[in-house]
């Protein structure tokens, strides 16, 4: 069956550039699902994305059983479908880990329908967009405030026989509490002025806020780490989940800092980059010029560059990096954690440069050898490339996956379409490479690529302030990017900055040197310890 077997070769007369490894839908299953939006649920009409899952079990709802390799699910878009009218999804539908309905064992299974609800955008660039509209849940469609579901049900499915399966979405998840503020742990959202005119609709930034022990009883003003990552209600180092940390946290000899997580889910994913984009909008300028003089009014910090430090891993890595070179004389030091690639000769073992195909090296004219997108630490594949691609396609086209980390690359990195979405670097069906849009993404983000231009005013505003730790073993294959800026910053010159680089032994995705994360917090007090200018005490580690 096609779809368990992704490394199928394929017949030597099909063109070796366009062909995927994995068969679109064959077309050959006859059953169908019929979606129905109850009026009590959501009446009026409805523009989005309707899904059918399918589970062997019903310990959890199936839509909370999605994944890389979770229950089947299958998607259709649908636009201005008023409430009682049906919606199908059929074999025609591309599917996830299983890509085609027909190759779904016949057996008992629970199904459940999820709609996710789309918003129009009429963005300050003319374009107008329908996207999932963030409720500060994160762009996670499955808990999304406002989408809808149909309690599951247990059918008897035979893929290849012509029948149809009626479901009616009759619950509407509820809104996100955000939790109480307490003597630590503080929250706060507001409308940005800038990203709301460029999306036409509001749209909010904010922060979660650590505050140290003694904080409310003080008057001294302290440094701040502000942590990136992806969108989360928890408290920044997991506070409030992790006995440990917060043992720690209230010691009297760890530095007494303020920890702030920047909250800014945007319409493409759960996060922006903290960059300005021509498709996700100014949210570089937004963070830059609004949040965080926010976030120093509101709180007592030392507004100075010598004590603003950045953190974070994975896509925080990449940020925390990101703001660093683009904001050199603000931010006194970044320590960056398997940061998202740094240059992109390799993206989840991509080279956007070089490869003609997304989704497997050509080696010759008979051969080809698919992409690895993710592995274990042992080297055990995990995810093909083109699985990855096709997962993040199922749960949203036009990079309305919500939670694709290709498709949040290419709305940041990438140029506007001509149907105002982003241009992909590669289509999402066949795995081809658009060459142009490579360019762009060199030109504009990739961040090796801006240090080698602009090293003779940028590298002297950045020594000593670089300091990446990297898994040698990332289950993305992050390393590699991160061996090549290493590689190029021991040869710099005028200033030479080697920047400072830890490798973690058969150390996977994400590795934040010993000590884990929290360990660092010491790494940057002794950091805006050596940095701070003459004759400023140090109040705020009153211990050391």
């Amino acid at each position: 069956m096609k779809a368990w077997l992704p490394l199928v070769l394929l017949p030597f007369t099909l063109d070796a550039q366009r062909a995927p490894l994995l068969d679109w839908p064959s077309g050959q299953a006859k059953a169908r699902f019929e979606i129905t939006i109850a009026p009590s649920a959501r009446p009026g009409v409805t523009t989005g994305r309707a899904y059918i899952v399918l589970s062997r079990t019903n310990d959890r709802e199936p839509r909370l059983q999605i994944g890389r390799v979770g229950a089947p699910l299958f998607g259709r878009d649908f636009t201005a479908v008023p409430a009682g009218r049906p919606i199908v999804v059929d074999g025609s539908d591309l599917g996830t880990p299983v890509a085609d309905m027909a190759d779904i064992p016949a057996g008992e299974y629970w199904v459940q329908a999820i709609v996710n609800v789309y918003s129009e955008f009429k963005r300050a660039d003319g374009h107008v967009l329908w996207m999932h509209d963030d409720q500060w849940e994160g762009q996670a469609w499955t808990r999304s405030p406002g989408n809808l579901y149909s309690q599951p049900v247990r059918i008897t499915l035979d893929p290849r026989q012509s029948r149809t399966h009626r479901l009616t979405v009759t619950e509407v998840i509820p809104p996100v509490v955000i939790p109480a503020d307490d003597e630590f742990v503080q929250r706060f959202r507001f409308q940005s002025a800038s990203l709301s005119a460029f999306w036409g609709r509001p749209i909010f930034l904010g922060a979660t806020v650590l505050l140290p022990k003694g904080y409310a009883t003080s008057t001294i003003a302290y440094p701040v780490n502000y942590v990136q990552g992806h969108f989360s209600l928890a408290a920044p180092y997991g506070f409030d989940l992790d006995s440990a940390f917060r043992a720690l946290w209230l010691r009297d000899e760890t530095p007494r800092v303020i920890a702030v997580t920047f909250q800014h889910p945007a319409p493409y994913f759960d996060d922006s980059y903290a960059v300005n984009s021509v498709n996700v909008g100014p949210y570089g300028d937004a963070i830059m010029q609004e949040l965080i003089p926010e976030i120093e009014k509101r709180y007592r910090i030392i507004a100075e560059p010598w004590a603003r430090w950045l953190s974070g891993g994975s896509t925080g890595g990449w940020e925390s990096l990101a703001l660093q070179i683009f904001h050199p004389d603000f931010f006194g030091g970044t320590w960056s954690y398997c940061p998202d690639p740094v240059t992109f000769t390799d993206v989840e073992g991509i080279n956007i440069y070089a490869d003609e195909n997304a989704f497997f090296k050509k080696v010759t004219e008979w051969h080809r050898t698919p992409t690895i997108n993710s592995r274990e630490i042992n080297g055990e594949v995990r995810q093909t490339s083109q699985q990855r691609a096709w997962m993040e396609l199922v749960n949203g086209t036009k990079g309305r996956s919500g939670t694709g980390q290709l498709d949040i690359w290419s709305a940041v990195f990438g140029p506007i379409g001509a149907d105002g979405y982003f241009k992909p670097v590669f289509d999402p069906r066949t795995g081809v490479i658009d060459r142009s849009v490579a360019e762009y993404w060199r030109a504009n983000y990739d961040l090796l690529e801006h240090l080698k231009r602009t090293w003779p005013t940028l590298g002297p505003k950045l020594v000593g302030k670089l300091h990446i730790f990297q898994g040698d073993a990332d289950n993305f294959f992050l390393d590699r990017a991160t061996r090549e800026l290493q590689a190029w910053m021991a040869t710099t010159t005028n200033p030479h900055e080697p920047g400072y680089f830890e490798w973690g032994d058969q150390r996977g995705h994400c590795y934040a040197g010993p000590g884990g994360a929290s360990a660092r917090l010491f790494d940057m007090a002794r950091h805006g310890r050596r940095n701070r200018p003459d004759g400023v005490s140090t109040p705020w580690w009153p211990m050391h």
